[in-house]
């Protein structure tokens, strides 16, 4: 008898840790920022952080919405997955309404 232990592909572990690690490399950089906030170098190195993000942010949605059409069984492990990685996209625009002290609400 078949043991139908469900192991997560590859690409939806990586996802995660994709996700975990771009989060945590712009907090990173979004203290950085507010501690030393006259240094224009590391404002540009954290545009430019923000662009390769996107890059590689984007490349990873487009595979995970690919597996999520050609895998039917596994929508739901995937949609979660992708929902992880989607997290990251409101987080960034509120650190960037920080950094260039933007005030949306108008207080």
């Amino acid at each position: 008898m078949k043991n139908s232990t469900f192991k997560p592909p590859l690409f939806g572990r990586f996802s995660t840790e994709l996700a975990i690690v771009s989060f945590a490399i712009g907090t990173v950089l979004l203290l950085i920022q507010k501690l030393a906030p006259s240094n224009f170098n590391l404002l540009f190195i954290g545009l430019l952080y923000v662009l390769f993000a996107i890059l590689v942010n984007g490349i990873m949605f487009f595979n995970l919405a690919y597996h999520f059409i050609i895998l039917p069984k596994k929508r739901e492990y995937i949609a979660i997955k992708i929902l992880i990685l989607l997290a990251n996209i409101p987080i960034a625009i509120l650190y960037i309404l920080i950094v260039f002290n933007i005030n949306p609400l108008n207080f």
